[in-house]
């Protein structure tokens, strides 16, 4: 154990030192010999220079291994044989039907869920003078880790057999009404929609934050010349806010989207992915640790890659439109 802390220790001292220094001689190295070539010519190459470590390192921590992964993904377990696209095969068949499917509900639920509350929440809350408060309870939940909220809602959702005491919030409300408890986590589609809500908890307050930073930037102008020709506050805000918003109503959606497409933590902590609750990057942590089958591993890895690829793609497109405008 001391031996590894050691070693950690080591290697924190050691990239906090080397890496500057290395930085600073390879630049010093490139300036050098950009001294020796024709101006015109250094002038040329000497922005390939200082890109070379960035590009280095990008290199290294995100394409090499994403080759290797998608190489991975053609081979057997134990990456020692070549199956082909077996692997693929296998992520769209059998149990991992249902577990796709539960990842469609997540790409349609969660995202709408929360945009459509965020707007809400937005737009209301810029008509109130309590909006700061109002503001700070909505952010509160993102302060906490997706692990951390799901121990916080496993104990909300805590289900007792009836007659028991109810320790769970939920089941407790529910029988000073006189109903039943529900198993919330065990009941198919319930427990899907309890895991989504948790979702949609911890991340409605960014959402609400970049919408409401967007409506406060709509010209007020506008909207009081558009109240006083008699329009509504439905259509205006349909009319005037939403669409003056829209490049911030798709950041939400689209990062929304990803977040759907990669949730775990939840799943894992509340569920395991038991009781029809699995979804794909689940299924990748349970193929790579518990079965040690890299091949199937490497496959889901490169569907939910290529799946949020498009999205992040969009994202770009949208951004480099902004800056152009």
């Amino acid at each position: 154990m001391t031996t590894s802390i050691n070693l950690v220790l080591i290697l924190i001292v050691a990239g906090a030192i080397g890496i500057p220094i290395l930085v600073y001689l390879a630049l010093g190295l490139g300036e050098a010999i950009l001294g020796l070539l024709p101006a015109g010519l250094g002038r040329r190459v000497r922005p390939w220079v200082w890109l070379f470590l960035p590009i280095a390192l990008l290199a290294i921590i995100l394409i090499f291994p994403v080759i290797v992964t998608v190489g991975t993904s053609f081979m057997d377990a134990r990456a020692t044989g070549w199956v082909g696209f077996e692997n693929y095969l296998w992520s769209f068949s059998g149990s991992m039907l249902g577990i796709v499917r539960n990842n469609l509900v997540w790409l349609i639920v969660f995202p709408l869920i929360t945009l459509v509350l965020s707007l809400a929440a937005a737009t209301l809350f810029d008509k109130v003078k309590y909006e700061p408060l109002a503001m700070t309870v909505v952010i509160l939940p993102t302060a906490i880790s997706f692990t951390a909220g799901s121990v916080i809602w496993t104990q909300m959702y805590s289900f007792q057999p009836a007659g028991s005491v109810q320790i769970g919030t939920f089941n407790a409300v529910l029988g000073l009404f006189g109903a039943n408890p529900m198993p919330w986590l065990l009941q198919p589609v319930v427990n899907n929609l309890a895991l989504i809500f948790i979702a949609v908890w911890l991340q409605l307050g960014i959402a609400t934050l970049i919408l409401s930073s967007a409506i406060k930037n709509v010209g007020n102008d506008m909207i009081e010349a558009a109240r006083l020709d008699g329009a509504g506050e439905w259509r205006i805000f349909f009319s005037m806010v939403l669409p003056n918003i829209l490049p911030s109503v798709l950041v939400v959606l689209t990062t929304m989207i990803i977040a759907a497409l990669k949730v775990f933590d939840i799943v894992y902590v509340m569920t395991n992915g038991n009781f029809g609750t699995d979804v794909i990057a689940n299924r990748l942590y349970y193929e790579l640790f518990a079965t040690s089958n890299l091949g199937h591993a490497s496959a889901i890895a490169v569907i939910l890659l290529f799946s949020a690829l498009p999205v992040a793609l969009i994202n770009i497109y949208q951004f480099r439109s902004e800056n152009r405008s």
